[in-house]
């Protein structure tokens, strides 16, 4: 593939994510109805940077990312300090998640101190963090085992820079290491098999659509269909969860041909999204009934009653990646908080190493 081309599809995956985020952030704890009260009938369409949910008369001038946002860029950092520093990548990216787990509390550690966005003052406010990612990088500081049997979406919503790291320049062109990579930072965390699982199937996918230089919706749904059968045979061990994963799935690029209501066929047929498996079904039936629409895509993502902003980011994950950051429509852009830096560490995974930020 051309180097622009990739470079465009890495930072399409990135911002996409983060816009999907970014959208659904403001109404992830309402339900659909309340939405449509806030911002009428079509719901959330574009980025809101009022904050009003702060309950102070104060306008951000952009619209916030979420602690999904914060904890993909955190993957980014582990992944690119690993190569540098000559780890295992899931060790560094472990050592990245505590560090952005210090991020929550108001205090850096030094031993935990590698990542340079880990000093900008957005990734050090609490922006909703997951209870379970909390609890988890807590019990892995303190050197004790556990086994939290979360399937939360925490884990999904976060590996986006796995496969993109891979996808650069053919750095990683083993897609079951990048598959296997995926559903072992999800499972960090998320210890339920449908807590990593999901990650290893996103992960798949969003490596075929980036890789693809004219991706169509029939090969996009090929992919798809590629990425169950990789995680039916890599998690062979866990043979109920897969088939429930499965079905779901499949439920989902059904619903994408068939249904004329986003909100029914999200929260009667998909679920919310607070769990992993949800959320990466909720993600694959907007990507596919928008295919070729980013906006809409984003709207359907966000606006029904579940976990708006990581449902939204992983759509944007998704469809980011086939479509590239040129084709994202600019007045997502111009909204969107840390949007500079979020492109300089899309550039970095491309190169494959960090490099100096400069505002």
């Amino acid at each position: 593939m051309d180097e622009k081309i990739q470079k465009d599809r890495i930072r399409g995956s990135l911002i996409g994510g983060a816009i999907g985020d970014a959208l659904g952030y403001p109404v992830e704890f309402l339900d659909s109805a309340a939405i449509q009260r806030k911002y009428g009938n079509a719901g959330i369409t574009r980025l809101d940077i009022r904050q009003w949910w702060r309950n102070e008369d104060n306008s951000a001038e952009k619209a916030w990312i979420s602690d999904d946002t914060q904890m993909t860029l955190f993957t980014a950092c582990g992944i690119l300090n690993a190569k540098e520093k000559g780890s295992t990548p899931v060790h560094s990216i472990c050592e990245a998640y505590i560090e952005w787990y210090y991020t929550q509390s108001g205090r850096r550690n030094k031993r935990f101190n590698e990542c340079w966005i880990g000093d900008i003052p957005e990734l050090n406010q609490r922006r909703a963090p997951g209870n379970t990612c909390l609890t988890a990088l807590s019990y892995i500081m303190a050197g004790k085992n556990f086994h939290n049997n979360s399937k939360g979406c925490g884990g999904v919503m976060r590996i986006a820079p796995i496969p993109l790291y891979g996808v650069a320049q053919g750095r990683i062109s083993d897609i079951d290491a990048i598959d296997r990579l995926a559903a072992d930072a999800a499972e960090l965390t998320h210890q339920h098999p449908l807590g990593f699982i999901p990650a290893a199937f996103t992960a798949h996918v969003i490596y075929r659509l980036a890789t693809d230089e004219h991706p169509q919706k029939e090969t996009f749904k090929n992919y798809i269909r590629e990425g169950l059968e990789s995680v039916q045979q890599m998690f062979g061990n866990h043979a109920e969860e897969v088939g429930q994963f499965i079905y779901l799935i499949k439920k989902a690029i059904l619903l994408s041909d068939i249904s004329t209501d986003d909100v029914r066929a999200i929260e009667d047929e998909l679920g919310g999204g607070w769990v992993a498996e949800e959320t990466a079904a909720i993600a694959i039936y907007c990507a596919l009934s928008y295919f070729e629409n980013f906006e809409k895509a984003m709207i359907a993502a966000v606006n029904h009653t579940g976990d708006s902003d990581s449902t939204g980011a992983v759509t944007g994950n998704l469809l980011g990646a086939a479509i590239g950051y040129d084709a994202i429509p600019q007045f997502y852009k111009n909204d969107l908080e840390l949007h500079d830096v979020i492109l300089h560490i899309a550039d970095d995974l491309y190169l494959g190493e960090t490099t100096p930020y400069r505002k």
